[in-house]
Formats: structure tokens, sequence, C-alpha cells
């Protein structure tokens, strides 16, 4: 079944009106029929809304609300995945994958040892798109949400962001004892804030690493084996993911 999101206004009591870009798509790409369900999102709560598509007209679908779906896909706890800016596209992927995976927010770091630099102005533009990537992840996954992509930070930046997160973890190279790691991770329940750290591909120096500890932010090691980037954070959302679902 397909899913989109709608403003909170456009859901009003039981005629559900779509707007936007997705007119077309349900019209002409996936050229849906009148009576064929589709689900909604209001992109904020947990609920999934029901509806039958009722009617077209030149720029919206108009729907008729079939039933309310009160329990949503959502993880019961806040993951936000900060990732330092990894090089060429990778990141979009990190978007896509974290958001399948139940991230709430993701945040791009611009770490030491990030190889890419953005000014502003190109910060902005890939920003914007990694959000229109992270609503895409959304619809596919089913998520009750769209998850943010927040404008790029520094280091400094991002560990005051986190600072009043109750769980708090950074894969580091230097870490040892997977117990220690599996021990972080049981701990964390129903109503975490949870902070995950992730470095570029030359990992974090060793500033930021001790700033980090400084801040409450827990060291953890992934394993024995050196992870890409784009592959250790979605190693510990995974991880997250199964904790709090089990």
């Amino acid at each position: 079944m397909y899913k989109f999101f709608v403003e909170p206004s456009q859901i009003q009591d039981k005629r559900i009106v779509i707007t936007g870009s997705d007119v077309n798509h349900i019209k002409n790409v996936l050229r849906m029929r009148i009576g064929e369900e589709i689900s909604i999102s209001n992109g904020i709560d947990n609920r999934e809304y029901r509806c039958g598509i009722e009617e077209y007209t030149d720029q919206e679908v108009i729907c008729r609300l079939r039933f309310v779906k009160e329990d949503g896909v959502e993880l019961p706890a806040q993951i936000y995945l900060f990732q330092a800016l990894p090089k060429a596209d990778k990141m979009e992927l990190i978007i896509q994958k974290a958001i399948e995976l139940g991230a709430y927010k993701v945040i791009p770091v611009a770490a030491k040892r990030c190889v890419v630099k953005l000014d502003d102005k190109k910060a902005s533009a890939k920003v914007s798109r990694w959000q229109g990537i992270a609503e895409a992840a959304a619809k596919q996954s089913k998520r009750g949400v769209i998850p943010e992509v927040h404008s790029v930070m520094s280091m400094r930046e991002a560990i005051e962001y986190a600072r009043d997160m109750n769980v708090k973890l950074i894969p580091y190279e230097l870490a040892e004892d997977m117990g220690r790691t599996k021990s972080a991770i049981d701990a964390v329940g129903p109503g975490d804030k949870i902070a995950v750290f992730i470095g570029p591909e030359g990992g974090f120096e060793e500033s930021e690493i001790q700033a980090a500890i400084e801040a409450g932010i827990e060291p953890v090691t992934l394993g024995r084996r050196i992870l890409r980037t784009e592959t250790a954070g979605l190693t510990v959302l995974s991880w997250l993911m199964y904790q709090l679902e089990s």
C-alpha cells in the first residue's frame, strides 16, 4: 500500500485532501483508481489514516477516511544520528537507511577530518536534497513521521546539542570491551533520547573524542573490524532498533 504525507490542516474530519507533487504521482505515475486505498500520515503523530480515493481535481486528490490505526510504526525512543560528513554521495545512502531503521533525526557534522567542506550556500542546498531523501525513505518504510535532516553543525555544536540526551554513544576504533557496548545497548529503553556520533572516513581526532567524553558521551567498540563510516551508524541503529522492539 502506498503512503503519503500531508499537513495536519489537510485532514478535515473524514475528508483528506492531497496537494502538491503527490497529485501527479498518484494520478499519472501510479495511475490509482477511484476507490483504491492509500495510507496517510500528518508527519507529526504516530497515527496512520487509511482512506479511499474519492475524487480527482486538477490540483488535488480528495480522499475519504475509512479508519485510523493508532499503533504506528515509530520506535518508542528518539535516536539522533550525528553523522560526520562523508565523501561523495555516501550521505544520501546513510540518510535513506537511517530513516528506514527508525532514526528520529539526522544531524550532519563537519568534523575536523571531513574531506567534504561545505560553505553556507552549498550546505543549504545539500540539506534540502537530503530532506527530500528522508521524506522518500519515510514513505517507503511507512514511517509515521518525516524525520528532520538538521542543518550542518560543527563537532562542538553537535556535542552541545546532545548534552541533555540521556544516552550518548560514540563508536571509536581505540575503544575496547564489547561487553561494555552490549551493556550500553541493553540499557536503552522507551522514552530515551539517544545520541549516536559517527566519525568521517579518517575517524574523529583525539581532541574531538576527548571533548565528547568530557560531555558524557561514552566511547564504544563495534567489534574487531574497522567499519566504514556508512556502515558504522547503520550497525548501531540496527542494534538499537532490535533492543527497542524486542
